[in-house]
């Protein structure tokens, strides 16, 4: 017969897993379209969490010279920390150029910084708009690991799902026989702009309160703004 030792005796406790993710959603949209000698970009205003909001004045875009904004949204203090990391580039290339950077260079400098980042990237969507130095209106959009392409237009954010194929068909016109056309303007950048926030803005409990609206153009940074609904 076997005797009883003091280990058979333990009852079997399970492990236990403890998680921690170093990143959050903090929601947000940002669009851009460009036209021939303009860009419109915008974002929504609200910095929220799950459920809570934080604030209802908060815009994801940053001038970053007189032709090119950026747009960021998704983790807050990622996109803070992104933010500041850029602004020093920019004034170092500044100061040892005596220049300021064109807006494809600065595309090329953000798909740097983030590839930089890719075992441990920022969680956050980056859109850049901008002229380039013919005077052109362009957008750049990116994964998280710095890969970069330039566009006519683009979506970055929670409403990316609901606005970029209605830009699809607005402004790219894809999958439509017989079209014809029409000169992008820039009061017609600026409707479409607002017509996909407000229609966001019921789907998308991450996107609302207001616009905060952007055209860029040879003349400098145009700044307009236009309220949502705000539940």
């Amino acid at each position: 017969m076997m005797m009883e030792t003091a280990y058979d005796s333990q009852p079997v406790v399970e492990p236990i897993g403890h998680q921690f993710s170093p990143y959050a959603d903090n929601g947000g949209t940002t669009v851009g379209i460009a036209g021939a000698d303009f860009v419109v970009m915008a974002s929504d205003t609200r910095l929220s969490a799950g459920f809570s909001i934080y604030t209802r004045e908060q815009t994801k875009l940053f001038q970053l010279t007189d032709r090119a904004v950026l747009g960021s949204t998704g983790c807050w203090c990622d996109i803070l920390t992104f933010r500041k990391i850029l602004e020093a580039r920019l004034t170092m290339y500044n100061q040892d150029h005596n220049k300021t950077m064109t807006t494809p260079a600065i595309a090329q400098l953000v798909s740097n910084m983030l590839y930089n980042k890719r075992f441990f990237p920022y969680y956050i969507s980056n859109v850049i708009c901008g002229l380039d130095e013919e005077g052109k209106g362009c957008v750049f959009a990116y994964d998280p690991v710095g890969h970069c392409e330039r566009h006519t237009y683009r979506v970055g954010g929670s409403s990316a799902a609901l606005i970029q194929p209605l830009l699809d068909s607005q402004v790219g016109l894809k999958n439509q026989e017989a079209v014809v056309p029409r000169e992008l303007t820039v009061d017609l950048a600026k409707k479409l702009v607002k017509d996909v926030f407000i229609s966001a803005t019921e789907r998308d409990i991450y996107c609302g309160d207001s616009v905060d609206i952007r055209i860029i153009t040879k003349d400098g940074i145009q700044v307009e703004n236009m309220s949502l609904r705000r539940d």
